[in-house]
């Protein structure tokens, strides 16, 4: 098992360092536009708002992995932590921060 906690250590360490990049990207953009032409302005606008909700996501997402992390510290990483059941390869391998199983996730148990 301490080879897989290695592993997933990696994924998810990996996916934090590609949001903080994108983060970053996503900063810069917004901090970098600024027309003087009233319609182009509004396009922009409407496109900050869409980059700050992509920054939002990604914050959440940095959030899950940070948690996920700590997980991983303290033994309980790939555990239910609605049921106790094992959450699943597969569905940590599409969603390494997972905090549910399948059954759980899907509103199948109560």
């Amino acid at each position: 098992m301490a080879q897989q906690h290695t592993d997933w250590r990696e994924i998810l360490t990996a996916r934090l360092a590609e949001l903080g990049s994108r983060l970053h990207d996503l900063d810069t953009e917004l901090d970098s536009r600024r027309s003087a032409d009233w319609e182009d302005l509004a396009t922009e606008r409407e496109d900050d708002e869409v980059l700050e909700r992509l920054g939002q996501s990604g914050e959440a997402e940095t959030r899950q992995i940070r948690a996920a992390l700590a997980r991983l510290d303290d033994g309980t990483f790939g555990t239910c932590l609605r049921c106790g059941d094992p959450v699943g390869v597969a569905r940590l391998l599409a969603v390494p921060h997972a905090t549910l199983c399948a059954a759980c996730a899907g509103g199948h148990r109560p």
